[in-house]
Parts: C-alpha cells; structure tokens; sequence
C-alpha cells in the first residue's frame, strides 16, 4: 500500500502582504498564508482565465527550492471568502506567458489554482478586481502528488450492435448484461449470449412524448418480473412499462413540466415498493411514488425545493437502512443537498452541518466505501472548474474533508459524470470521471490514469467479471488481470424484485467491503443493477450478506469466486452459483417448456415462485421440463447435483 509522505506543517498565522503593486514590484512569497490590502494595483493586461480585463490588480511571485507541486487558494479556513480571480504566468514582467488560472471553482467564489514547479524557476501571480476591490487572504501551500496508479487495467474498443448504448443491465434475467438503447417510437436491447456475442432485439413502443435526452433509469418499480424504462427529457418524464410477458411496452408520460436531469428509481419510503425520482433543474424535485396499485403518483417537494438540480444519487449514509438524497447542484441555485431519510420518507437537509453544502458547478458524485470501513464516503466532482472536494464519512454522522494531499487536489480535469466503481478489482472502489480513472491506493489517495475511457455506462459485458465502459462506438472491454472478483445479484421478494437499496457485504482476507444496489449514478447513464466486488488476490470469501431495505438478512457462507451468485430474499439459505457459462434456461420467456442446460439430462429441478415457495418438483425429460401448469410471472428453477446448488431465473408468459 502507497503511504502519504509528510508535509511541513504551515504556519497558521497570515503574513502581511506589501509592495505588490506591480510584477516589477511583486513580493516574493513562499508556502504560508497572507493577507492583502485593497486591490489597488495595475490589473494584468493578459488575463489567464476568461476574456475581460480588469481595472487593478495584485501582483507575488513564488519559486521553491524543490520540484513539487503547488496551490494557490483564496478559500482559507478561519478567514472570510472573497470572490477572487487568480492568473499565474512564467517568464519576464515585459513578456509574462498564461502558465494557469482559476475563477470561482473553490468555495464562496473563491479561486483555487494549482500548478507543478520547477526548483529554482520563477512564477508570478496576480489577482485581479474583476469581482471585487476588497481586501482578502489566500494560502500557498505544497501539495502531494500521488504516484502513477498500480494496477491499471486496459481498455480495448469492441463493437457492439447498434453502436453506443446509454445503459447496461441485465434485462431478461439471465445473469448476463446486456446493452440498452432507448428511442422514440422503439428501442433496442443487445442481449449478451452466454459464448459470446450479442442478439439485439427491437421492442417498438408508441412515440415517446419525453426521450432519454438528459437521462436514463431502469428498474421493475411494478416488480411484474421485467424492468421498465424511465426516460428524462428537458419536458417532462416518459415511463416505458413493460407487461407481464415482457414482449410490449406501454408509455405512461405525466402532464407535469420536468426540466428533468438525474433520474432514478428507488424505494423512498421504504414501504417495499420501487418508487422513480426525478432531479428537476427549474423547480423542486419530484418523486414519482408507487402505491401498490399499479400506479405511480406524482408528488413534487420534500426533496429540494430550490433550482439548479443536476445529479442526483441515493445512498444509505448514515447506515440506517433507509436511502438518503445527494444532489450536486448546479445552475441558478449551485449549492448542494443532503437529504437525511428518517425511514417513512421524509426528508430534511442536513448538508449545512455536515460541510456538504458546496456551491461550485458539478453535475454529479461519487459515492463509495473508498477506506472499506463500512460507510460511504463521496468525492463530488467538478463540471467547469478545477475543484473537486473529497469527504471521508466518519461513520458517527459527521464528515470529514480529506481532499489536500489525496490526489484529488492536483486533478484539475472536469466532466459531467463521476461514478465509484472497482475497475482493477483489487478490493478498493475506485473513481471515474474527468477524462481518467483515479484509482484507490487504499489510504484515501488516489492516482490518475487519463488514457482510461470516458465516463459512461458500465457494466460486464462479456461475463468476465471486469467492468466494461460503454464508448468507442460499441463498449470498451476491460482486459482486466489476475485479481479474483465476485458478483452479487440480490432478488427482492417482500422489497422490490431489483432489490434497490439493499447493502451488500462481502467478507474475505482484505476485510469486508460494501456496495449498494442502485439505479442510476453519475449523471445520465444507467449501470448494472447488482453489485460487484473484486478480491484482489485473495483466494475465498468466507461470507456474503445482503442486507435488505426491509432490514431482514440473508447469509450465504463459503460461496465459490470468480462467478455470480443470486440471493433471492428470505430464500437462498445456501450457496446459489450462477455458472452461467453452461448453466442456463430457455426460452426464456417460456411458453409451456423449459431446456436447461449445463445439468445432467434427467436432472431433478425444483421450481419456486415469487414469494420462495416450491411450485413444481420433478425430473427432467431430455433435459427438458414441462412448466405448463405454472401461471404466468417469474420463477427459479434449482438443479442440485454431487452436492452444487445451481439456479437461475426465468419468466412464464
């Protein structure tokens, strides 16, 4: 594991600056915290960050005595903030050359810049009045830069049917992930074959009042056995629900104007039912609340009641069993939200007090266990500035700041999407997004590879237990390494049938990591529902536990690695292995027959419905069962053979 190697501590008290009122005249300055007077002085005639000259200016300069890298902040603990603008040149006073800049990416509007340097070169920096003429501190401090990332995993463009996809889920239950497309009057799903290769098929549907022009969601909120679609359009919100043979889809659009960004689908008050939310960029959020009646109902505030909603995530951050609201902010109304669910599904923000309440341009977070110590911590990244903030849940209700020294500092790279996944699974959640993978050294510090694919839809699409990325005019296939992984897909019976919201704990020889299940994270795209954990080296796991929305618990001890494994609620006592590279079922849907392959041809199967109770026992006839006598809706069918338990899912129309 990398270690953080001490800084000098700075000294806390500010130094007053003098004779700056020029380059000619510029103080020198070294690491510590100063405090000006006026901006009185000449303004830079080149301005290094935006296009508008300024009437007076500030003028420093910095050199070290090592290679280091250095930032410039006007955001000081203990001091008030100042909307500042900071522009930093190399060269001579009569021949400055733009070398970095900054405007309004730290908190409060202030300016936060950094830059490497070389020992022994001269670097001025000059602040401007652009904003305003008053009097402000800032600080110069060195930063730690991590080192190049171990275990990076390479990315090799495949195709897929179709081209580029804005979701990857499993969406006929098969264990395999498969590519989603939405569309207007029709849309695609690539269903990934158990050898190989892709079978796309086209579901027409009536023209959709609302495409998925901003956002993408999938989930069962009817849990009728097949997931329906939520589209986020900049009108409103389109529902793509499928029925009960999962061949048709109707649309459900609701009247109500929705600038729609983030969308997602989730059990908001945890009644067992899947609920859909919906970030709204103009007006207060909206949930769409499921009433167990087959409908959703419209219900706007309680969940932000301000502009300038961007990404939305939901996360258990007080590990109370009960789904929280994170929404990074943009906009008209840029500062943050945390909205603590007390478990009915009532929201109160809580962002003031636990230092999340940032108001810098971002459209997305990413929320993890990125120490493995049982809560989930966030980085929330920046869409138009070089600020990102990294937070380490303490897991007593408060957080705590960890971005200086973490990697995180020096990255000034933006994007729209910052999602958490295990991309090398070496055990350590690692982050996407601003043009990189910023992976997890295991001590809250992360190091960047920028030749990774650009954030997207993530999934494993060719069943290897490496998380692909949608990109490159198909998907981008993680060649992946030596780390072993596991797979876990929970199935909900008394909570939603996709399980969103329950926690999933995997015990080995690192610890125990978590994950949750979700639908929808970053800002647009839709990722797998389940959860998916590497193991580093690490040759067993000891246990599994699948928390559940409800609270109850299922335990499965000793499950077989590098495979998936199904848990389905209050059902799967024992080690449920998915092998789905020769274990499968189909048609699926089935008519009046099931072939199961990858069992003994006159296997015994047992058959349980939706609530685990057994419907149907017998042998298999040529590998072939008879499912007439089932009603239509979804089933398990078990084979258990020389002691394995094997089972899988699979619908009857």
């Amino acid at each position: 594991m990398k270690r953080i190697l001490p800084i000098a501590a700075l000294a806390l008290a500010p130094i007053a600056a003098s004779a700056q009122s020029s380059c000619y005249t510029a103080q020198l300055v070294s690491e510590g915290i100063y405090t000006t007077g006026v901006v009185n002085g000449t303004a830079p005639a080149t301005p290094c960050i935006g296009a508008n000259v300024a009437t007076n200016g500030l003028w420093y300069r910095f050199t070290s005595a090592v290679d280091t890298t250095i930032l410039v902040s006007t955001h000081v603990d203990g001091y008030t903030d100042r909307d500042t603008r900071v522009h930093v040149y190399t060269g001579i006073c009569n021949s400055l050359v733009c070398y970095a800049g900054d405007d309004d990416s730290g908190p409060g509007n202030t300016s936060q810049v950094s830059f490497p340097v070389t020992a022994g070169a001269y670097y001025t920096i000059a602040f401007d009045n652009q904003w305003n003429s008053e009097a402000f501190t800032f600080q110069i401090s060195a930063l730690y830069v991590p080192p190049p990332p171990e275990g990076i995993v390479n990315f090799i463009s495949t195709g897929l049917p179709g081209g580029n996809a804005m979701g990857i889920v499993d969406m006929n239950d098969d264990g395999l992930d498969d590519a989603v497309y939405p569309g207007s009057s029709s849309f695609n799903i690539s269903y990934q074959l158990p050898g190989g290769g892709f079978n796309q098929v086209n579901f027409p549907t009536t023209p959709a009042q609302n495409t998925a022009s901003w956002s993408f969601a999938i989930g069962d909120w009817d849990s009728n056995g097949f997931r329906d679609l939520l589209y986020g359009g900049g009108q409103g919100a389109t529902f793509m629900n499928a029925d009960a043979t999962g061949a048709n889809y109707s649309q459900v659009t609701f009247p109500q104007y929705i600038f729609c960004q983030r969308t997602n689908f989730v059990d908001v008050n945890n009644d067992g039912l899947l609920d859909a939310f919906s970030c709204h960029d103009v007006d207060a959020n909206v949930a769409f609340i499921n009433d167990g009646n087959g409908n959703l109902v419209f219900t706007q505030g309680g969940y932000g009641t301000t502009c300038g909603n961007y990404g939305s995530i939901w996360t258990d951050i007080d590990n109370d069993g009960s789904m929280d609201l994170f929404v990074a902010k943009c906009g008209c109304d840029p500062t943050d939200l945390l909205m603590l669910n007390d478990g009915s599904g009532v929201f109160n923000n809580v962002a003031p007090s636990l230092g999340l309440n940032d108001s810098h341009q971002s459209w997305s977070s990413a929320w993890g266990d990125f120490d493995n110590d049982g809560d989930m911590d966030v980085l929330i990244g920046a869409s138009s500035s070089g600020y990102h903030k990294l937070m380490r849940n303490e897991g007593d209700g408060t957080f705590t700041n960890v971005t200086p020294n973490s990697g995180m500092d020096t990255f000034n790279g933006q994007s729209i999407e910052w999602t958490a996944h295990d991309f090398n699974n070496d055990g350590y959640v690692d982050i996407m997004g601003g043009g990189a993978i910023h992976y997890n050294n295991g001590n809250m510090t992360f190091s960047h590879d920028p030749t990774a694919p650009g954030n997207s839809a993530i999934g494993d699409l060719n069943n290897d237990g490496f998380l692909d990325v949608i990109g490159g005019g198909g998907y981008m296939r993680n060649s992946g390494n030596n780390n072993n992984w596991i797979k876990i897909k929970p199935v909900g019976v008394t909570s939603n049938r996709d399980a969103i919201g329950a926690r999933v704990y995997v015990t080995s020889a690192l610890g125990t990591q978590i994950r949750e299940v979700r639908s929808g994270d970053g800002f647009r795209y839709m990722s797998y529902i389940g959860a998916y954990f590497g193991l580093g080296q690490d040759a067993e796991v000891t246990e599994v536990r699948v928390v559940w929305p409800n609270g109850n618990e299922d335990i499965i001890e000793g499950p077989a690695i590098n495979g998936s494994i199904e848990v389905v609620e209050g059902v799967s006592t024992g080690v449920a292995a998915l092998n789905t590279s020769d274990f499968g079922v189909y048609p699926n849907p089935a008519v009046d027959q099931i072939t199961v392959t990858g069992a003994a041809l006159n296997a015994q199967l047992e058959v349980f419905d939706a609530t685990g109770k057994l419907v149907l026992a017998d042998r298999m006839q040529g590998g072939r069962l008879s499912v007439a006598s089932l009603i239509p809706g979804v089933y398990q069918v078990r084979v258990i053979e020389a002691g394995e338990v094997r089972q899988l899912r699979f619908n009857k129309q």
